[in-house]
């Protein structure tokens, strides 16, 4: 006779740690008064804390400390050295840390409008950021560059919600990214994911996505801008879901 094994109710870690198990009284130890309260503060806070090591060692983001993600101003600094090394050093290598510092924030839970108010925050304060790596030049952060890396990372958040799930564990039920830009761009992440996994890809013809553009905005971006914006996307499928073996 085959005897069920008791099934115990899953409580996400953070949000609930009063597991009930049927059957049994709790068992009191008078003599033994603890801080329940304080105790599970501490487990929370452990849990997060190794929450984010994980995704910084999965991700292989190259942070100086794991301060770098401990506010959503850090991670937002942080996501910016990586936006400004692609922009003046080129790709390959840079942009892929970008991109993994991009994930790491989907999976702690930032959006792209709470990232952007913190860039314009320093903006507005006039406080120069430090180079990436310890780099003694500091530069200041200006309107034009904050959208661009926001919307950087827009196509990163909205790729992976293109992926098959889960992929990518998010820890917070907001939406990373307002409607309007999900609206903008779900089509033409969503063009490049399918080319990904269901045709085996890595490029597609560029007047393909500008006519994705037309179709949503009418209007389409600069045949050189859009191909950088498919590499945004290639590269970050391959970070997330990689199909083929790396070389």
């Amino acid at each position: 006779m085959l005897i069920p094994h008791r099934i115990i109710p899953y409580a996400r870690p953070g949000s609930c740690w009063d597991l009930k198990l049927p059957g049994k009284k709790p068992h009191i130890a008078h003599r033994c008064k603890v801080n329940f309260t304080r105790v599970s503060h501490h487990l929370c806070k452990s849990l997060n804390e190794r929450t984010t090591r994980h995704w910084l060692h999965r991700f292989h983001v190259n942070a100086s400390s794991d301060d770098d993600f401990r506010s959503s101003r850090n991670i937002a600094i942080s996501l910016f050295k990586r936006y400004k090394n692609v922009i003046d050093r080129g790709g390959g290598d840079n942009l892929k840390e970008f991109i993994s510092a991009g994930v790491n924030a989907y999976a702690l839970g930032c959006t792209d409008e709470g990232l952007r108010k913190e860039l314009m925050d320093i903006e507005d304060s006039g406080l120069e950021i430090e180079g990436l790596g310890g780099n003694s030049l500091k530069f200041k952060v200006h309107s034009f560059e904050i959208r661009e890396c926001i919307l950087w990372l827009s196509i990163v958040f909205i790729t992976i919600l293109c992926t098959p799930q889960p992929t990518v564990i998010r820890w917070s039920p907001n939406p990373p990214v307002s409607a309007d830009v999900l609206h903008q761009w779900k089509g033409f992440c969503a063009l490049i994911a399918n080319a990904y996994y269901v045709k085996g890809m890595a490029w597609l013809p560029v007047k393909t996505l500008q006519l994705e553009q037309m179709a949503v905005t009418g209007n389409s971006e600069e045949p050189s801008v859009v191909a950088s914006r498919m590499q945004l996307v290639f590269s970050t499928l391959e970070e997330v879901s990689p199909q083929w073996p790396r070389v």
